[in-house]
């Protein structure tokens, strides 16, 4: 069943925000980062790895923190591990992913350190996600990252789900099944509940997101404004140039 969590059990701790700075050029970084912004997130490898090897950005922004929050594809994930101050892979979604991911850490890393890792799960069942990895394959996904991949280490589930949930109808289901797979993650493999983190909510949706439990959220229009898309073809959805002016969120 789905499970229904109440304040009183949330994690006593406060959710980190993941500006998500995809389009924006590096001085908007760097604005966020001198207010105080630490967590970055980009959806794809080239533009993380130009934005992140900018010298403007690795003079003046030592402490920050990169998230890789988009679909990871195998050919490029030693570009992805090469990213100067990578911090976080959000969107594992296969066991071949995984081991790729973590051979690669090895390979590339000299320290000890391991590489945080979060697990994608498709929570809505849309079409267009049926290739991503679905709830019955959450555990069996994250014990393989914790019994195989040494050079990992899995902190949490992550899903985009749905948009535009009408919450007058109730809470967010994609995010109540997080909640699910969870818990489901943390009986099967004894693991501490608040020791797993849950990364649901965008601009749209993070506030109820974090009432229900998130622990990460990925904030971009809300605070760098509109994205401006190019006018050759993208996958992306086209909307409305960005503003001018940044709003950071405490």
């Amino acid at each position: 069943g789905i499970e229904t969590v109440s304040i009183t059990c949330l994690p006593n701790i406060q959710p980190r925000l993941v500006a998500v700075s995809k389009t924006k050029p590096p001085e908007m970084v760097m604005v966020a980062y001198q207010h105080g912004q630490r967590n970055f997130g980009e959806n794809y490898v080239q533009e993380l790895l130009d934005k992140a090897s900018d010298p403007k950005i690795l003079s003046s922004c030592p402490e920050i923190k990169w998230h890789f929050i988009g679909h990871l594809q195998k050919n490029n994930v030693n570009k992805l591990m090469g990213v100067p101050n990578i911090f976080m892979v959000e969107t594992v979604d296969s066991v071949k992913l995984a081991d790729r991911v973590n051979s690669s850490w090895q390979k590339q890393r000299l320290s000890a350190q391991r590489l945080k890792v979060m697990v994608q799960i498709n929570t809505s069942g849309e079409d267009s996600k049926q290739t991503w990895l679905g709830p019955s394959e959450a555990v069996s996904m994250v014990q393989h990252i914790v019994s195989q991949c040494p050079a990992l280490e899995f902190i949490g589930l992550m899903t985009i789900g749905q948009y535009g949930h009408d919450l007058s109808e109730g809470p967010n289901p994609d995010f109540q099944m997080l909640l699910s797979k969870r818990r489901e993650v943390c009986d099967t493999l004894k693991l501490p509940l608040d020791k797993v983190e849950l990364s649901m909510g965008m601009s749209m949706d993070f506030e109820h997101a974090i009432e229900v439990g998130s622990t990460n959220v990925r904030v971009g229009s809300t605070i760098f404004g509109e994205r401006a898309y190019p006018s050759t073809p993208s996958p992306e959805k086209k909307i409305k140039p960005a503003k001018k002016s940044i709003m950071i969120l405490e």
